[in-house]
């Protein structure tokens, strides 16, 4: 299939998924359009658009939550941030996803430990 179809397929279908979850797409384009393109890529490969900033074990439990959109794995954290690791979702109220900051897992995972 055409890299640039099947892009467009998966914006459609995942725009179905985060909608109801609060996210909406980045809008900055040029990002979007590189991590779609990333997606098919890794489709192409491994059979499921994995987050193409994640790498993949090979353990089947650990790499199915990388399937994007994985915001439902790894909600409270991505919802802290305000956005997806990677960058392709964000919360629907952010209009400038620059000035969002990445927490890493680690740190996230103490400061609710703290609370």
């Amino acid at each position: 299939m055409d890299t640039k179809k099947r892009m467009e397929q998966l914006r459609t279908m995942f725009e179905r998924v985060v909608d109801p979850l609060g996210y909406k797409f980045s809008p900055d384009e040029e990002i979007v359009e590189f991590l779609l393109e990333q997606e098919v890529m890794l489709e192409k490969e491994n059979g499921s658009p994995y987050c193409p900033c994640q790498g993949l074990t090979g353990e089947r439990d650990h790499d199915m939550k990388l399937v994007c959109p994985c915001i439902p794995f790894h909600r409270e954290h991505y919802d802290a941030m305000k956005r997806c690791w990677c960058g392709l979702y964000v919360h629907k109220d952010v209009k400038d996803p620059d000035s969002l900051i990445q927490i890493p897992l680690k740190e996230f995972l103490e400061s609710r430990n703290k609370e």
